[in-house]
């Protein structure tokens, strides 16, 4: 703080001279809090760090929207891809896949009769849990068939 020469009045009376004292007294006060706050590491870094976990809260809910809008446009590309692929393939391939499909749900008919007859109560038990995953997931499961497939038939027509 600067003094004012000896020789000017600072107050003109009492009064303004209190009021004077009162308001230095005030930017005393101020300066000596915020130089306290500086002065004070732990609740600086306490203030940084929720400031970095708020910036990394709002990071994670802009990454996990960008996945979930990524993922929504792979699902649909693989069931583009796969609709395509099925769309290519010729009557007779189709015909025999259906065939196939309808020997497999036969068998599969035979050997579940046989499991239920033979297996264990917890095996079964995993077995039913294992089943109701795909049957809940069986949408995911089509479209990784349907690209396992898009990709068979790229890699066969390079060789070709």
């Amino acid at each position: 703080m600067t003094q004012t020469p000896h020789d000017e009045p600072t107050a003109a009376g009492p009064d303004e001279l209190r009021e004077q004292v009162e308001h230095t007294r005030e930017e005393l006060g101020q300066t000596v809090q915020a130089l306290a706050a500086k002065t004070d590491v732990k609740a600086r870094a306490r203030e940084k760090a929720a400031e970095v976990k708020e910036q990394a809260a709002a990071k994670a809910g802009e990454l996990k929207e960008q996945a979930t809008v990524k993922s929504g446009e792979l699902k649909a590309k693989a069931a583009g891809l796969a609709h395509q692929a099925q769309d290519r393939l010729p009557d007779p391939v189709k015909d025999k896949a259906a065939q196939a499909a309808e020997q497999a749900r036969a068998k599969t008919a035979q050997a579940s009769q046989l499991w239920q007859e033979k297996a264990p109560e917890p095996v079964r038990q995993k077995t039913a849990q294992g089943t109701r995953l795909a049957r809940d997931n069986r949408k995911v499961l089509l479209a990784a068939a349907g690209a396992a497939v898009v990709v068979w038939l790229a890699c066969r027509r390079r060789k070709g």
